[in-house]
């Protein structure tokens, strides 16, 4: 029987669950969308039920794949949306509160407090990360202290959290595992990213009972295994790391110095710096890039919180396009931008400007603007803030020459493009569209013993295009200069 790997990519907007060949071809892919909850200006939820439905729908459409071509199953991996925060109940399994998500913005005011009396320069010492609403620590805090009695059960024990790999990993085990891996454990503002544990003072700081907190382990780990209930059949789960990590894995990235972008949701941007913790001076964060064996591989990222969701607001929101690959088709209408300039701070902005009050705006309009002039808007947008974070790691003294890309936007051929325009570098996009969840089944493998190391999995990475910058210096200069006016616009009218 040929072995098979399968990965529950568990994103912002849908679940999914895939499966791999043990050469990383991918041979099925199940996706289900949920959805997005808005209670206020700024917040973000998530119903955890829906979250959980969506993936073990897609799980067992993966399972039945499988079972149809009488494939064996070498092992389970999840990889996940980061910093999306869930509570539940140790004795039900049922959240006291909707999944607060990674892009809420909530807890601004409570960060702003914090920082009164703890600075942003304290915090990176130990976390590599900056007080903002983006991270787990305080939405965390928000739930324990909204939810009547919440926090009384939280310090007697009764009470969970995890990150979504936690959430999905109890329930898979049937509430029998209750950990996370170090990738996951080092967005939350509580884990010390050099002695890798929880950190006290930091639990302290942001009122976290340590009771509620998951055990760490590597990303190619042991972590239980799905209960016969579920399948019929127990698979053990060997690997979890957050997707951004995930997606630096399958585009293997495990050279100091690799860097890929990762265009879904939100826009990633994540440099391999090695066993070295690099700290930025351009408020880009240190983190966690895998753990394999005890070792910790560190990485430097820039946080993009609207790239894809521009498009999903293009179709949802405003309703100017039917479907997402109409996009490309409006970009292509002009030569120019003709001076329009979208700022997407639809829920603040990321690094480096770190801005939860900034709202998003629309510059540059005429009469004669068009919904063509406005899609490009919002995909030039994305280009333009990888630029921000592409320059930021540049002051840190880091020389890139060329950035690995994957995610659904790259798929607008027109978008790579512009980014290799506007970066003024090369960009390689990969074989394989899912390299998110498929560094997470390498990790499968590496824990299973189907790849005898990072080297062996390198031995599976193919580029399918590149694309080389064409445009002018002068006419990148414009297109950058109005791009910054339109952001310090923002920032001095919102912040």
């Amino acid at each position: 029987m040929d072995k098979v790997i399968i990965s529950i990519d568990q994103g912002t907007t849908s679940s999914r669950t895939l499966v791999f060949s043990s050469s990383g071809e991918t041979l099925h892919v199940a996706q289900k969308e949920f959805p997005q909850h808005y209670p206020k200006d700024g917040w973000v939820e998530h119903d955890p039920e829906d979250i959980w439905n969506s993936t073990l729908s897609t799980l067992k459409s993966a399972y039945e794949f499988v079972k149809e071509n009488s494939y064996e199953i070498t092992g389970l991996g999840i990889t996940n949306q980061r910093e999306t925060t869930v509570i539940w109940d140790r004795r039900t399994g049922k959240p006291i509160y909707n999944a607060i998500v990674w892009q809420d913005r909530r807890t601004a005011k409570t960060c702003e407090e914090i920082k009164l009396n703890y600075s942003d320069k304290e915090l990176s010492s130990k976390t590599g990360l900056l007080i903002d609403p983006y991270f787990s620590s305080t939405k965390i805090s928000w739930i324990l202290d909204n939810i009547e009695g919440a926090r009384d059960k939280a310090v007697k024990g009764e009470l969970a959290f995890g990150t979504i790999d936690t959430f999905l990993i109890w329930r898979l085990t049937s509430g029998k595992s209750h950990y996370t891996d170090a990738t996951n454990a080092s967005r939350t503002n509580l884990f010390n990213i050099h002695n890798q544990t929880w950190d006290e003072d930091l639990l302290k700081l942001f009122k976290v009972p340590i009771s509620v907190l998951p055990e760490v382990k590597n990303s190619a780990d042991n972590f239980g295994s799905i209960d016969i209930s579920l399948l019929g059949e127990t698979i053990p789960i060997l690997s979890v790391i957050g997707d951004q990590q995930a997606a630096a894995v399958g585009q293997n990235c495990f050279g100091r110095g690799d860097i890929k972008g990762t265009y879904g949701t939100g826009c990633f941007v994540v440099l391999n710096t090695g066993d070295e913790c690099v700290k930025s001076k351009n408020n880009l964060i240190s983190t966690v890039c895998y753990r394999i064996n005890g070792e910790v591989t560190y990485a430097l990222e820039g946080s993009i919180f609207i790239a894809g969701a521009a498009v999903q607001w293009l179709r949802d929101g405003i309703k100017i396009i039917r479907k997402a690959a109409d996009v490309e088709q409006l970009c292509n209408k002009h030569n120019s931008n003709r001076g329009v300039y979208l700022v997407p701070a639809f829920t603040g902005l990321g690094a480096p400007y770190w801005d939860p009050g900034a709202r998003g705006a629309l510059f540059g309009i005429t009469r004669d603007t068009g919904r063509e002039d406005i899609a490009r808007a919002a995909i030039e947008s994305t280009c333009y803030q990888t630029h921000d974070l592409v320059r930021a790691m540049s002051e840190d003294g880091i020389i890139l020459n060329s950035m690995k890309v994957d995610g659904g936007m790259i798929e607008n051929q027109w978008m790579v493009q512009y980014l290799s325009d506007i970066l003024n570098m090369p960009i390689e996009c990969p074989s394989s569209k899912e390299t998110t969840a498929l560094g997470a089944a390498y990790l499968v493998g590496l824990q299973a013993g189907t790849y005898k190391s990072l080297d062996d999995i390198k031995k599976h990475m193919k580029i399918s295009k590149k694309y080389s910058p064409k445009m002018s210096s002068e006419d990148r200069r414009i297109s950058l200069d109005g791009w910054k006016n339109a952001v310090n616009r923002v920032l001095s009218n919102y912040s």
